[in-house]
């Protein structure tokens, strides 16, 4: 299959281009950075660019996270996603895979599956980043073969929880470092998923039925639970234990994706903490790597 994937540069799309090779797949990659330079906010130019790639199918990885600048974001999940799938109705396309989130669903008491509707909040900033997210997810089901990935919380290279990223120097206490998150110890509930795992989800569901899946390792978790094992584990000062829990802080679990035979790498934040310091390192270390871990890549 010749697949274009939007957002190449990012932190899962360096883990999902080799693997899409591996699997026999023709890839064809832009990003806002690299050899083929696309802005997903140019209509023009990613129409060209879809055109001229030719995919039988369309991963959208997009995101615009360098700067920890939510408005920002949204921005590409809504007019992004609609200039590119307008630009892949226009190609032909019929089948997209794109990356959503995992921490949109309204409010409860425990992990949401994908039956659980978005969150119909009006408060802000959150009324915010649902309407992005209900957008990106509306536009990409307009083409008749739509995947829709919420990614949990994502952690290894390339990532604001990377060792040297964003997330350590806050626990480290640096006023300045920018990230979208809290390091609140208190009852909030997270799921996380390791990029590695995202990418291989976003690889297999080339062949999903269309909807929605979550893509979460198997243990959502109190930050009071999880945020000591990420400190240690990046070396920087746990933060004390506080009360309370925001109540869309509930996790996700990952049934649906299980079902169809994907399952993390990593079941767990416990062990997948510790492992990202070694794959970071080792990725250091590589021809032309970059040692830059606190944030993720902008692509847009």
């Amino acid at each position: 299959m010749r697949v274009l994937v939007a957002g190449a540069t990012g932190a899962v799309g360096r883990q999902l281009v080799p693997r899409l090779e591996a699997a026999g797949h023709e890839v064809v990659g832009i990003s806002r950075r690299g050899p083929r330079p696309v802005d997903v906010l140019d209509a023009g130019a990613v129409e060209r660019a879809v055109a001229e790639a030719a995919p039988d199918a369309v991963v959208h990885q997009l995101t615009d996270l360098g700067g920890a600048d939510g408005a920002a974001n949204d921005r590409v999940r809504v007019e992004g996603t609609r200039h590119l799938v307008d630009a892949a109705r226009a190609a032909g396309v019929r089948r997209i895979v794109a990356q959503s989130i995992s921490w949109a669903y309204a409010p409860g008491d425990g992990p949401a599956d994908e039956s659980v509707p978005l969150d119909a909040t009006d408060e802000l900033p959150r009324a915010r980043i649902v309407a992005g997210v209900r957008a990106l997810e509306a536009t990409v089901a307009e083409l008749p073969e739509a995947v829709v990935l919420r990614y949990g919380i994502l952690y290894g290279p390339g990532t604001w929880y990377a060792p040297g990223g964003a997330v350590a120097a806050a626990l480290a206490g640096d006023a300045e470092a920018r990230f979208l998150g809290s390091t609140a110890a208190d009852a909030s509930v997270s799921s996380f998923v390791h990029v590695a795992d995202a990418a291989e989800a976003a690889v297999r569901a080339l062949a999903w039925p269309p909807g929605a899946y979550n893509v979460v390792d198997d243990e959502p978790a109190p930050a009071h639970t999880w945020l000591p094992h990420l400190a240690r584990a990046l070396g920087v000062p746990a933060p004390a234990r506080t009360e309370g829990r925001v109540p869309w802080a509930r996790g996700a679990l990952n049934t649906r994706a299980r079902g169809l035979g994907w399952a993390p790498a990593r079941p767990s934040w416990r062990t997948g903490f510790v492992d990202q310091g070694a794959q970071c390192s080792r990725d250091q270390k590589r021809p032309g790597s970059s040692s830059r871990g606190g944030a993720f890549t902008g692509v847009a």
